[in-house]
Order: structure tokens, then sequence, then C-alpha cells
């Protein structure tokens, strides 16, 4: 779901009847806004995403043996050779408050909620849920006036709102990573079309919904809406701006057409009494690629500088077919040991950082200032518990990729002392965003090492 602020002055956007596409980063336009908007700095901005998976990983195929430059890739993140250099494996990170701490079980529910707080949830099943602000929503109140949104939290499996989901805990727990205060999660969204058509909505809710109305009738495509507009931009864009601009339109146009050919799937089994998800891809590594390519363009256009992203809801049972998986993942997380258990969560932890491997690839092939908008971004990534088996909360399987505009030096395998906490990594984080915080959750400083 996202919060539209009232108005948008950060960057020019092409418009039409119901629609606004923001541009990306152009060194053509860069005089003219930095007269135009005070706010406009010299260099693109730093964004910040946290992903979300559930069960923890399969540990021993996780972590590298060597320490430093030149680490090792073992299997679960092989998929992740062609960014090697952009990513920091960080060993050692610690949830103290995912711990029952005298709470009882409850330990998936506990590490969706604790993610991205750092904070004990109440346990109750009811509505006197209590976690944290999350760091995502530190950032969104400092930074988020700059930006059409001031978040953007996205998933791939709904979630309860109520009742009990994990041995005592509200389901609210367990669907949701994202707090904007201790007691009020902020619901995702799952529907890909739903997520790109706000990402790109403007005006009244009647223009918006006329334009959405007239785009279906007419098989038209939100750049028909806003061709004029790219047409006039051309003319006044450098060369190495125009040919990113048609990249960038190219791009949007990809995934609209990809997000239609879910929907006539969908009608067309409505036709013949399929029960088919409302324009949700039967195929979740599908799902999963469209919801990072609607990140990729909310953070290209700087509609958002924050996003969070739950490939899985915690707990989750999702079966993985697709990779010859047919059993549930929660009940493979309690392997006991068992080779046969570990290779098929090995196998899905793979899947999960394939897609991961997706989305920082795409960041990193879009130019932008003196690098990439992987270069200008810091992207989490990892788990609340360490071993599902052990249903630990120590040594967390965590990835942060990007450089930071220049503030973290990736390539590298670095290991803290048993029980860092993982806040600590989250206030390095708000500093390097522009929103610095003295404390979250349990922190207990900033963390060292992400910069030499």
């Amino acid at each position: 779901m996202m919060s539209q602020k009232a108005n948008l002055t950060r960057r020019t956007a092409m418009k039409g009847l119901g629609v606004s596409l923001a541009l990306p980063w152009f060194e053509s336009l860069q005089p003219a806004r930095a007269l135009a908007a005070a706010a406009t700095t010299a260099s693109p901005p730093v964004r910040m995403a946290f992903l979300f998976v559930p069960n923890g990983v399969n540990v021993d195929e996780w972590t590298p043996e060597r320490v430093g430059y030149g680490f090792d890739l073992k299997s679960v993140l092989e998929p992740l050779a062609t960014v090697q250099d952009d990513l920091l494996v960080l060993t050692g990170l610690t949830h103290d408050k995912g711990r029952a701490n005298g709470d009882g079980p409850g330990d998936h529910a506990r590490s969706a909620s604790v993610f991205l707080t750092g904070a004990q949830p109440r346990k109750t099943s009811g509505a006197e849920i209590r976690s944290g602000i999350s760091v995502d929503q530190l950032a969104a109140q400092q930074i988020g006036r700059a930006t059409k949104f001031p978040s953007i939290e996205l998933g791939c499996e709904q979630g309860r709102g109520a009742g009990n989901c994990d041995s005592g805990y509200s389901c609210a727990y367990s669907s949701n990573i994202s707090w904007t205060s201790e007691t009020t999660p902020v619901g995702k969204e799952v529907n890909p079309r739903l997520a790109f058509e706000r990402l790109f909505a403007a005006g009244t809710s009647q223009q918006m919904d006329q334009s959405q109305q007239r785009r279906r009738a007419l098989q038209k495509s939100i750049l028909d809406f806003v061709a004029e507009d790219a047409r006039q931009l051309q003319n006044k864009l450098g060369h190495r701006d125009q040919r990113k601009l048609d990249e960038y339109l190219t791009g949007v146009r990809e995934v609209e057409l990809r997000i239609d050919r879910f929907s006539q799937h969908r009608e067309s089994g409505s036709r013949f009494g399929l029960d088919v998800p409302e324009e949700i891809p039967e195929k979740y590594a599908e799902h999963l690629k469209l919801m990072c390519d609607i990140m990729v363009l909310a953070f290209q256009t700087d509609t958002t500088r924050v996003a969070t992203f739950m490939m899985a809801n915690a707990g989750s049972n999702r079966s993985y077919r697709e990779i010859d998986v047919p059993d549930g993942h929660h009940d493979l997380s309690h392997h006991g040991g068992n080779a046969e258990k570990l290779d098929k969560i090995r196998r899905i932890n793979r899947f999960h950082t394939m897609q991961l491997a997706y989305l920082l690839e795409k960041l990193k092939s879009i130019p932008e200032g003196d690098g990439t908008l992987l270069d200008h971004s810091m992207i989490l990534y990892g788990s609340g518990l360490g071993d599902g088996n052990r249903h630990n909360h120590d040594n967390l399987p965590i990835l942060l990729a990007g450089r930071g505009g220049g503030t973290i030096d990736p390539g590298r395998h670095v290991v803290y002392d048993q029980d860092t906490p993982l806040c600590n990594l989250f206030l390095s984080m708000l500093d390097r965003a522009g929103a610095p915080a003295e404390y979250i959750g349990d922190s207990t400083g900033r963390l060292a090492g992400l910069k030499l």
C-alpha cells in the first residue's frame, strides 16, 4: 500500500488524465531543477529497501568460509556471483527481541515483527498488538516528504490483521514487517496491477478511475496518455538522456504488458469457470519479478526512496513446485538434520537469492549520476530466523547490497561479535539515507565495518 502525498514538487513529471510519470535522474535537467527547487542536490539521492524471506536458511550452504574480499559463494549465494562486488555478507548479527524472553513459542511471528523494529512484540492474538516503529518508517518520516510516496510496502502473500497465526501471536505480526507506530502495522500491496497503477496515478479519484477505465476499454497504455509530454521532453534532453528516457519508457511499457498478460489470463479463465486469482501471476517467480520491477521503477523515478518487500509471510508453508520442491516451506524448515530436507531448503533459499540477483542486476543496469542506481541504494535482504529448525535469532542471514552513495565498501564478508544487534546496522543505514536516529529497537550504537 502507498500513502500518497498531496504535492509533488521534487521532480518534473509527464502527465495525462489520471496519470503522472515521474522522470528518472536526467543530467540535462539538473541545472534547471537546482534553480527551481532548493531541495535538489548535486548528486542522486540514496534509496533503501528491506527484503524479508521467512523460515531461516540452510546455514551451511549460506555462510562463506573466507572473510573479507574474495569471499567464497556457497550454493545459496551462487546466483549472486554477477553482483558479488556489490554485496556485503554480514555474519553474527542478532535480534534478541525475536527470542522468547519469557513469552514461549512463536518464533516465526516474532521473526517478522522484530525484523525491522528490533522490538519485542506483545504476545496476543487479539486487537492489543504492540511492536515498535520500523526502520523504514523512521526513514520515511524524515525523507518521505521529498517524494510522491514516503514509502512503499510490497509483498507476495496476502496477510490477515487478526486471528492467531503462531502460538498465540496475532496474524498481524506474521504478515507485516513495516510499522508506523508501536500499534500500527502498514499493510502491503500484493497485486502487481494495483501497485503499478498507484505508482503512476495522479489527479482526483474520479480522474484516476476514468483513466483506468478508458485505457482498458481502448486497450491503451499509460504511455499513450503522456505521449505529448514525452515528445516535448525529448527535445529538451541531451543525447545521453534521450536514450535514458527511451529505456525508461520501454521498461514501463514492458512491465505494463506483463501485467496485462496476467489480466487476460484471468479473464479467459473466468469465462471457463476457472478460479484464477485476480491479476496475480500464477507462477511465484513471475510475481516476485514484477514486484521487483515496480520497486525499481519507484526508485528510478524518485517516486519513493524507501521500500519494503515481504517475499512471503513469516511461517509461510508455500510449496515450490516450479523448482521441484512440492513440500511446504515451513514444514521443511523443521528438518531435524535430515539431509533430504536440508537440500530442499537449500533449493528454496537459492530460488529466493535468484530473485534478489534479478533485482540487483536490474538496479545495476540503470546509469545514474556518476554510477548506477544500485550504487545509490542500500538493499538489505535476510530473514528474522537463522536456522528454521533451531528457531534461533542470532547469526542471522543478512546481506547488504549497494554502495549507499559511496558510503559503503561492498564486495566483502564481514564477521561481527556474537549477539551484535542487527539494529546497529539500521542506525548506520539511516545515517546514510539522511534520516539519523538516536536509537531503534535494541541498538547499542552504529555498526562498524561498512566503510573501510
